[in-house]
């Protein structure tokens, strides 16, 4: 009996196991395919248009005024206005409002609080180039007109107005050589400028000539003539500063030569000089030679230019020359065409005597000797100086020569924002040999974009070597391709000007290069890396900011704007609507933002431009939905002030 009941109680154990057993491997199985298909499911991506993208107007109204427009743009006088407006005109895109997380959202029942257009006599706002403000300021050294931001009480929370019969842009490269009227409504340049050939005024748009103050004959003539007497064509030269750049067709027709230019003019009597260069769809920024540095860190250029821009480069000891220097790359270039180069030519139509030329040339002459440049020739109406590879002959003659002397070594040479201006030359990183470019060679473009850059190498970023540096290529390159599938319009031309406003190493430039735009890189004051050198080595261009302010653009002067990250940065640091409020001032109607945080963050990003008329949706990650980052796209609706 006792060994019946052994057995009994084996059997029952058995069965037991075998339940459990069994019962486990169900629950698991389960599980596992409730997973798959969960992720399967959730990682779904719009494939078509209609799914992700489309333009939106706001309103019944808003609609009818945009197809008066489109009618406008429509109605061509010749057929070459006709194949001009059929390329401006967007294609209809329409915005996918699906969810693409499964995260629930506690939202408390929010108030959308609506921003009301701010009045016409604002609708060219620079909120710190205000020409009224700037008045209050000294004019010496043009600090009158230098960024002056408006304080507290002066801080706008309206919406900037687009003008009336406002048009969306030409497309790139149309928009090189044309300009809607309605979009600038300026004659100014086309009075003033008239015999130098800057802009024309055509029925309802601005026509282009490429003219320029020193180059009559078009500035597409007068850069084959540069060409003759340095390399440009090679690779060597990629990155260009054009100092006093009027409308930028200096800039506009480097871009065919592969060179990328950052030109900048100030807020002056030249009406809008910047805002006609960003509606063409060439880079530029708000900008003086005044008391303060350039906005970008040293060697970041291969060439920097001045036609006639009526920077006083012999006054106060050559000082606006010794910033030149410290922006410019070792073996960089400085091209000076106007006065007073080929006085002996010009002199009388200068008004000006000769002597008084003669001596202004001299010292820069002297100027430029100081610095250690090498004058590579004047031919014509030409100067071209060449800056050394580095400073192993330059420190020998600067025993002898004390003037002007080398800043102190605890001077940080990239650091430049509101920092005054010095009397000293910003020394070079230490080479070996006369014949090692301080700081590390550059490669070539396009091979310079991804190879690894000299300030990585040598260490100079913290926490980031050659492995995290094409690590982060990588990302971008998926990033992208995730974007296509999300703003089909991406790939097809939509977006020309764009601006990254948290650019870290350029990752997002590098991988956008087959597309017909151009980026402006931004790197936030406030960063925990600083990389705008970084970028700069890479053959990118951009420049430094403080996001509790103005940027030094136009309204209405960007496409796509690109944030990621940012907000975390600034949300303790000042007011997250009023920097909303600037990235609509920014953005053009019909334009496009990116961002990229948490989901909290985004929830109130999102909760303070659905009262800005933009459209929105936050969208999962591209590595799917369990990434805790998200996206929120957006899509600024089209609608303008009211006619006077």
């Amino acid at each position: 009996m006792q060994k019946m009941a052994k057995e009994n109680s084996s059997h029952h154990l058995a069965e037991a196991k075998r339940k459990r057993l069994t019962w486990i491997l169900c629950v698991s199985g389960l599980c596992i395919l409730s997973y798959v298909l969960g992720s399967w499911q959730n990682n779904t991506v719009p494939t078509s248009s209609s799914e992700a993208y489309s333009r939106m107007g706001c309103d019944e109204t808003t609609t009818t005024t945009r197809a008066q427009t489109t009618q406008t743009q429509t109605n061509p006088s010749s057929n070459d206005d006709e194949n001009l407006s059929s390329s401006s005109s967007s294609e209809p895109v329409e915005l996918d409002f699906e969810s693409h997380h499964k995260l629930e959202l506690k939202i408390t029942n929010q108030t959308v609080k609506y921003f009301e257009p701010c009045d016409m006599s604002l609708s060219e706002y620079t909120p710190c180039e205000d020409r009224e403000r700037g008045r209050r300021f000294d004019r010496n050294m043009m600090k009158y007109r230098e960024r002056h931001c408006p304080s507290k009480d002066e801080l706008l929370y309206c919406l900037i107005p687009p003008p009336p019969n406002y048009k969306i842009p030409f497309k790139w490269p149309q928009s090189r050589d044309y300009a809607w009227y309605d979009n600038i409504p300026h004659k100014e340049l086309s009075i003033e400028k008239a015999i130098q050939n800057w802009i024309q005024v055509e029925g309802e748009r601005f026509r282009f000539p490429g003219g320029g103050t020193m180059f009559p004959r078009g500035a597409d003539a007068y850069i084959d003539d540069i060409a003759r007497l340095i390399p440009l064509t090679d690779g060597a030269i990629r990155t260009a500063i054009d100092t006093g750049c009027g409308v930028a067709s200096f800039g506009a027709y480097l871009l065919k030569r592969d060179i990328v230019a950052m030109s900048f003019a100030p807020r002056d009597t030249h009406e809008a000089q910047v805002q006609f260069a960003l509606e063409r769809g060439v880079p530029a920024i708000i900008g003086i030679m005044g008391s303060r540095r350039l906005p970008y860190p040293a060697r970041a250029f291969d060439l920097a230019h001045c036609s006639r821009c009526l920077i006083p480069w012999f006054q106060n000891d050559g000082l606006y020359l010794t910033e030149v220097d410290r922006v410019l790359r070792p073996g960089g270039y400085w091209i000076l065409s106007g006065p007073p180069i080929n006085w002996k030519k010009y002199w009388k139509g200068w008004e000006r005597s000769q002597e008084d030329l003669k001596q202004e040339q001299d010292s820069i002459e002297d100027a430029a000797r100081s610095l250690c440049w090498k004058k590579v020739t004047e031919k014509g109406d030409l100067s071209i100086w060449q800056k050394p590879i580095n400073h192993i002959e330059c420190n020998k003659l600067k025993r002898v020569h004390k003037s002007p002397p080398l800043c102190s070594k605890s001077d940080l040479p990239d650091f430049a924002w509101y920092k005054d201006l010095e009397s000293c030359v910003t020394p070079l990183p230490e080479a070996n040999s006369p014949d090692e470019f301080a700081g590390g060679a550059l490669e070539d473009w396009p091979d310079r974009a991804f190879a690894v850059p000299p300030r990585i190498i040598r260490g100079t970023i913290p926490d980031t070597n050659a492995e995290k540096f094409r690590e982060d290529n990588e990302v971008w390159k998926e990033r992208i391709a995730y974007y296509k599938q999300i703003m089909p319009e991406l790939s097809r031309g939509r977006f020309r000007n764009i601006m990254d406003m948290n650019a870290y190493l350029g990752g997002f430039a590098a991988a956008m290069m087959k597309y017909p735009s151009w980026v402006m890189n931004v790197v936030p004051v406030d960063a925990e890396k600083q990389t705008l050198g970084v970028i700069f080595e890479r053959g990118f261009i951009g420049t430094y900011q403080d996001w509790c302010e103005g940027f030094s653009t136009y309204p209405r002067t960007y496409d796509l704007i690109h944030a990621g990250g940012l907000f975390s940065i600034y949300e303790n640091r000042c007011d997250v609507t009023l920097l909303l409020l600037e990235m609509d001032r920014i953005l053009r109607p019909e334009g496009t933002v990116v961002f990229r945080d948490t989901v909290e963050m985004l929830t109130k990003i999102q909760s303070i431009t659905n009262g800005m008329r933009w459209k929105s949706r936050i969208l999962d990650h591209e590595k799917g939905p369990f990434n805790p980052e998200k996206i929120l796209l957006a899509v600024k609706s089209y609608w303008t002030g009211p006619s006077s």
